[in-house]
């Protein structure tokens, strides 16, 4: 069962859509990739390789629409703007969608599961990082986490890592400096899986770079490396992903 929804997020400022594909079962929330929307997993198959798991009652899976177009991967935007609207996103993903999955699931603290890949796994582990009291697991496949490189002021200069939204919403930035909190002794509750191949365009250091960030805070996590056959594509997400998901409770 496919359903969709839409309405105006102020937060982000534009017209969003959330999709759902499935009837019960674990919610799911898969962020497309950076220039895909919320429709992109079924264009590119990965809603038909899950669709076991889905008819199975096991998952339920949403989407949204990426804003990577006009954050990290917009060069002519002012990169201060992207990432204010990066940390925006964020607010949106925890104030309006969160409350959207719930409330379709008729269940107000039901626990998610968030995943992707690349920029998808980006959003995937900010959103656990900062959002552990929502969600349960990240699955992160083939992630880009040094977001870092993408921002420049207008002479071409890196920004200050300690520019309060790029702090907010990188998790390479954010982690190291969270303190002993009630959301880092939740977020020690939490599982993050990393995931990656050893073919073409993968970069296996950001997993075992964040892994360690984690470990050094006590949150479990776990790295699969996955052989040279497995690119930084969507065949490879469309055979590691129904395994990780057929693993959730």
């Amino acid at each position: 069962m496919k359903l969709k929804a839409s309405w105006y997020s102020r937060r982000v400022h534009q017209d969003t859509q959330l999709v759902r594909w499935g009837h019960m079962g674990r919610p799911v929330l898969l962020f497309p990739t950076a220039g895909g929307d919320a429709e992109e997993i079924e264009r590119m198959l990965m809603i038909r390789v899950l669709e076991p798991l889905i008819a199975a009652g096991r998952i339920k899976v949403y989407s949204v629409d990426s804003l990577a177009a006009r954050t990290w991967g917009d060069r002519d935007m002012g990169h201060r703007h992207c990432a204010w609207l990066q940390n925006q996103f964020d607010a949106y993903i925890y104030r309006e969608v969160v409350p959207a999955i719930r409330t379709d699931c008729e269940t107000p603290d039901i626990e998610i599961v968030v995943a992707g890949a690349s920029i998808g796994a980006f959003n995937a582990m900010a959103s656990i990082c900062r959002h552990p009291d929502v969600f349960k697991q990240a699955i992160c496949m083939s992630g880009t986490y040094d977001v870092e490189r993408f921002i420049k002021d207008a002479h071409g200069n890196p920004l200050p890592p300690s520019l309060p939204n790029f702090y907010f919403s990188s998790p390479l930035q954010y982690l190291p400096r969270l303190g002993e909190s009630p959301q880092l002794q939740q977020l020690r509750k939490r599982f993050v899986l990393m995931a990656h191949g050893g073919g073409r365009w993968e970069d296996p250091a950001q997993d075992w770079t964040m892994a360690r960030l984690l470990g050094a805070k006590g949150v479990p996590n776990r790295v699969d490396p996955w052989g040279p056959e497995y690119d930084h594509d969507w065949p490879t997400w469309r055979t590691l992903l129904p395994k990780y998901l057929g693993e959730v409770e």
